[in-house]
């Protein structure tokens, strides 16, 4: 096995890594600030960033910390949702029975979260995945859904995450009142060239890995190949290991990690 080839016991670069041991990066330090911010405060929260900046894993990551006795968390993530199916998703996930017209499950969800709050002492937190695909109807019921006794009282939390696209569709005049709710908001950059390399680092010393499995030059082609992408990165480091077993190679030079980067590419 090509992990065994590098000391490794375990893929310390799969997606799946548990929340646990997640890189404490700039980006990621913000993020989670902004996020107990919203946990705190029920309001609404804009996230976004491009593919692979850590978006859904720093949210996961932050959800998996609450405790489930005082929080009720709503995670969604569908991109075709027509109105009638967001109304009976958003149900299912609060623990009722989605009635027949739109109107009823309206009002089943208003009651259902203030029963939550108010009664349960539970804090509802939503958390909207790939929310730039929502449509518009969908997106200017949001700010009528969590309006309570006539605007005056927040019940729940509202986490939109996209791409940087959703931003720019926001912006747009029909979304005006929706913003306006938006009190939080931040855009991940991605990981920095420091935090790059001591995220390998710390990465391959968690697996029990082989020091000095990359050198400078690949940590630099690296870095150059993901453009702050962790999810890029990861696929490429992975992909080196493959290549550079292969070759018998104790350490990863910069030409296997462009061969590693031209094959993801390819592929």
């Amino acid at each position: 096995m090509y992990l065994s080839y590098y000391g490794l016991e375990f893929n310390p670069f799969d997606k799946n890594i548990e929340t646990k041991y997640a890189y404490q990066s700039k980006d990621f330090e913000i993020l989670k600030n902004r996020l107990n911010f919203i946990k705190d405060n029920k309001t609404m929260a804009l996230i976004t960033g491009n593919p692979g900046m850590g978006k859904t894993f720093a949210i996961r990551n932050f959800l998996n910390e609450l405790n489930g006795n005082l929080y009720k968390i709503i995670y969604m993530c569908m991109s075709t949702l027509t109105t009638q199916e967001f109304y009976r998703q958003l149900s299912y996930e609060l623990g009722i029975e989605p009635s027949f017209k739109k109107i009823d499950m309206f009002r089943d969800i208003q009651n259902q979260i203030l029963t939550l709050a108010r009664d349960k002492k539970i804090n509802v937190i939503i958390v909207i995945d790939e929310a730039q695909y929502l449509s518009t109807s969908i997106l200017n019921d949001l700010k009528m859904l969590l309006n309570f006794d006539l605007d005056s009282k927040n019940y729940a939390s509202l986490i939109l995450v996209g791409q940087p696209v959703l931003n720019s569709i926001l912006r747009r005049n029909i979304f005006e009142a929706l913003t306006q709710r938006i009190t939080v908001s931040y855009n991940m950059v991605g990981i920095n060239k420091v935090e790059l390399k001591e995220y390998i680092e710390s990465r391959i010393k968690l697996a029990h890995g082989n020091n000095g499995i990359f050198n400078e030059q690949a940590l630099e082609a690296i870095y150059n190949a993901c453009n702050g992408s962790i999810r890029v990165a990861n696929n490429i480091i992975t992909k080196c290991f493959i290549i550079g077993k292969s070759k018998d190679l104790q350490t990863i030079d910069s030409d296997i990690v462009l061969e590693a980067a031209n094959e993801l590419a390819l592929g």
